[in-house]
């Protein structure tokens, strides 16, 4: 029952209806009543008012409807009306909209009867609905969190009543990236709840229909970000894009829709349903009779938790009695590790697998196959400390990667233990050292000879500059670097001096006293001549702490001695002797080290000189033994005479 205060009003009201019959209302013959601020009605024992705010509906997007346009049950009524006039409908201006909602959760809970279901009133208002563009707007962007938070934020009677288990959506949402960014940034454009919700036809993800549908999501996701195959084609293999169901994962399997999540996706057949099977320790292939036991333990604590068995075991069909009878294909770990995936088939061990050959290498046998631990889980075979032992169950001598081995590539993994590197990780737990995969990749093993390949000689400094980045600048400008010196010859690179393998301490005896060696192989002349000075000779007789090839020249920063920067460059070239002999000068940096008698046109002076003294030596003694010779019968003679001339004495 309406109740006016003002009498006076209510008695010209009455006395104008009982003249006229109102077939044709205005919204002004309405306001002449609901204009009053203190019309109200009851409802059970609260007190509902009645005010319309002339001004505000006035500038709403109703504000050119009359009212019987809504309240269509109240058109050609009498005026003043007794009855209380039922809800309007929003029936023939939007009926796609209240089709959708119809078929939506909160449709349904309205049809239910449900008293906390929202209507349209709830969210739009009732009389002073403005565009969804103005910000006024309860439904504009900004504030849609708000709007959905009356009911979906923690603690409210829809939450507690229903039990809904994402109770602290608006929570969560507001300090995720989307509400970050609308909440804290004003970025209009951020994703709200209805756009990923839709905003009418709002159904649960278990419905295929259902924007957040799993089959959906990456359409829906995509409405803002266009580019989602593209950028994520690192990580998901593209030809499986959307086209194969529960194959690849969708956005919110790492994506979480709102920050913290207790509710995730089911992925085609629930887990529970292999695990009737698998999870028995007797179960085997009935054709070759391994094990096909899988344990759940293992399941949970792998990283591959959150991925169902179907997303990696696919073609299984849950409609027959075992859903994996239907398996033809293997298990692509490529359909979500795509570059992986890429670098593996042009790997050594890749061409092998794609040839069949029973040798190769795949996946399982080096992650594993149900319990996935990650690279920094010490009980992962890919943690740093147990690389070489992953790897030597191939590549230890007489192993079957091994015997294929050519030339000098024998005993890698024994070498490796005693090397440098090796000693550092297992020896002394130094977890950064380097292990097989940093020098030959994880996955894109190649031989030396492909250009692609980590341990090509044009890629071996940028693949060792990883962990010695300071020594890989020093050479990049050296002599021995392709960079500065144009030649088709071959440049030695790291392993022509440290090796591959059996990589020693720089400070070790046995490589300094080898190093000449070393160095000799491509300057062989010039080691020929160092071999002939004191330095040379007294390193021969096993003293490492004279002076070697890189005492002098450097050992990764060798430039040329026309170079300013050089150690043996007229600037420097004092100071280089002067680490071991400090009291050199000049005059004493002026000794021609590699100085050699046997190259007329760099030591000329030398070179006639040696071969002066040489020849004077040799003249001498060569007439020397001429005039002993011409003399030597003379000699016998005056012998033979002295002989009779003591014997007639006699």
């Amino acid at each position: 029952m309406i109740r006016f205060r003002n009498t006076g009003w209510l008695i010209v009201l009455i006395a104008l209806c009982a003249s006229v019959r109102l077939c044709s209302q205005t919204k002004d013959d309405c306001l002449t009543c609901h204009s009053d601020k203190t019309l109200s009605t009851k409802k059970g024992s609260a007190t509902i008012s009645l005010f319309v705010d002339e001004k505000k509906y006035a500038t709403s997007v109703h504000g050119v409807i009359e009212c019987v346009g809504c309240h269509s049950d109240l058109k050609g009524k009498d005026f003043p009306h007794e009855q209380r006039p039922q809800r309007p409908t929003c029936l023939g201006c939007h009926d796609k909209e209240l089709a959708k909602y119809a078929g939506s959760l909160h449709g349904k809970a309205v049809a239910r009867g449900d008293a906390l279901a929202p209507r349209c009133p709830d969210c739009h208002g009732s009389h002073a609905i403005v565009p969804v563009r103005d910000s006024r707007s309860n439904v504009a962007p900004m504030q849609i969190p708000y709007l959905c938070g009356r009911c979906h934020r923690e603690g409210t009677p829809v939450t507690r009543q229903h039990q809904i288990p994402q109770s602290s959506i608006f929570e969560n949402y507001s300090e995720s990236i989307h509400g970050e960014g609308l909440l804290k940034k004003g970025l209009a454009v951020s994703a709200t709840c209805v756009s990923c919700h839709s905003s009418h036809d709002i159904l649960p993800h278990t419905d295929a229909r259902s924007s957040i549908a799993r089959k959906n999501i990456a359409a829906t996701c995509s409405r803002c970000h266009t580019m989602i195959e593209q950028v994520h084609r690192k990580i998901i293999k593209g030809a499986l894009w959307e086209k194969e169901e529960h194959v690849l994962p969708a956005c919110v399997d790492c994506h979480q829709p709102h920050k913290v999540r207790k509710v995730f996706y089911d992925q085609g057949m629930a887990n529970q349903d292999c695990l009737r099977c698998h999870d028995r320790p007797d179960i085997r292939s009935s054709k070759d009779g391994h094990s096909l036991a899988v344990k759940f333990e293992e399941l949970t604590a792998s990283r591959h938790v959150k991925v169902a068995c179907t997303q990696c075991h696919t073609g299984v069909s849950p409609s027959k009695l075992r859903p994996c009878q239907t398996i033809q294909q293997k298990v692509d770990c490529a359909s979500c590790h795509a570059v992986v995936g890429d670098d593996y088939n042009k790997s050594i061990h890749g061409k092998l697998s794609a040839r069949n050959d029973q040798n190769a290498p795949v996946c399982k046998e080096c992650h594993g196959t149900h319990k996935i631990l990650g690279k920094k889980d010490p009980a992962s075979p890919i943690f740093s400390l147990n690389i070489p032992q992953l790897c030597a169950r191939c590549h230890r001598e007489g192993k079957k990667a091994a015997v294929r081995y050519k030339g000098e590539q024998h005993e890698i993994i024994e070498h490796y233990t005693e090397s440098i590197h090796g000693k550092g990780l297992l020896k002394s737990g130094l977890t950064v050292t380097a292990t097989c995969t940093d020098c030959h990749t994880a996955h894109r093993e190649l031989p030396k000879s492909d250009s692609a390949s980590s341990i090509n000689p044009a890629n071996t400094p940028a693949t060792c500059g990883r962990c010695h980045h300071g020594i890989e600048e020093k050479f990049r400008k050296s002599v021995h670097s392709s960079d500065v010196t144009k030649t088709s010859k071959p440049l030695p690179v790291c392993n022509d001096c440290h090796s591959a393998h059996t990589i020693r301490r720089t400070d070790d005896q046995g490589f300094k006293l080898s190093i000449m060696n070393t160095c000799g192989r491509c300057h062989e002349k010039i080691s020929e001549t160092y071999f002939d000075t004191y330095h040379g000779k007294v390193s021969q007789l096993g003293y490492a702490k004279t002076a070697k090839c890189y005492d002098c020249h450097g050992s990764h920063d060798v430039l040329r001695v026309s170079d300013p920067e050089s150690r043996l460059s007229h600037a420097n070239v004092v100071a280089t002797c002067q680490q071991c002999h400090p009291g050199a000068t000049r005059r004493f940096a002026g000794y021609l080290t590699h100085a050699t008698h046997h190259d007329p046109a760099k030591y000329p002076l030398l070179f006639w000189t040696f071969w002066g003294m040489t020849s004077l030596l040799i003249g001498t003694f060569v007439l020397g033994a001429v005039h002993t010779l011409l003399w030597l019968p003379r000699a016998l003679q005056m012998r033979r005479q002295r002989r009779r001339h003591m014997e007639s004495k006699e």
